[in-house]
């Protein structure tokens, strides 16, 4: 296990997404706190060959500013790239042990994520990535996140501004594209 995992995890997370820019969103990972943040990386769609490109870019800024550095796909894959740990729903083993997390939207898939290490619960509130989608809102999100045992990250238009709300609500910390990432 890496050298920056930590027993509990870190309370802001910056979610990758392939609207932004390369150069807005490694501007955004530099902007993260030193040592107590984390960063997940999707671009699901991203051809290959750039995918890896821009998670090797993002892992360099991760072990200069201490942050974890998490791969969206496979437990497998995620250990051959040397990730710090996988998110999604893939529950098998892999050749190293990873941060384990997962997205969860309703009380089916917060079962499903019962053991991960965290969760990302959205969205809370509408969000620029998901146009039309249904935001949970504070009563509905308060009420999944008060039957999750692991730490709960607040996603889907959470801002800086929010964080002192979020406690309440039962989140744990927070993660963001856009309230992260400078346009």
């Amino acid at each position: 296990m890496s050298a920056r995992h930590r027993k509990k995890p870190p309370t802001l997370w910056l979610m990758t997404d392939e609207r932004v820019s390369d150069v807005a969103l490694l501007a955004a990972a530099e902007r993260l706190p030193k040592g107590a943040a984390g960063i997940v990386f999707r671009h699901y769609a991203t051809p290959a060959e750039q995918r890896r490109a821009l998670f090797e870019a993002l892992g360099r800024i991760a072990t200069r500013r201490r942050l974890l550095l998490l791969l969206g796909g496979t437990a497998q894959h995620a250990a051959a790239w040397r990730a710090d740990g996988v998110h999604g729903r893939d529950r098998r083993r892999a050749s190293r042990p990873l941060l384990r997390s997962a997205p969860v939207h309703d009380v089916r898939e917060a079962v499903a994520a019962r053991g991960v290490d965290l969760c990302f619960l959205s969205p809370l509130f509408s969000t620029r990535s998901h146009p039309g989608g249904r935001a949970l809102g504070r009563v509905r999100f308060a009420m999944l996140a008060g039957r999750m045992d692991e730490p709960v990250m607040a996603l889907g238009g959470v801002k800086a501004t929010h964080r002192h709300m979020l406690r309440g609500i039962g989140a744990d910390g927070w993660a963001a594209i856009d309230g992260l990432v400078a346009f």
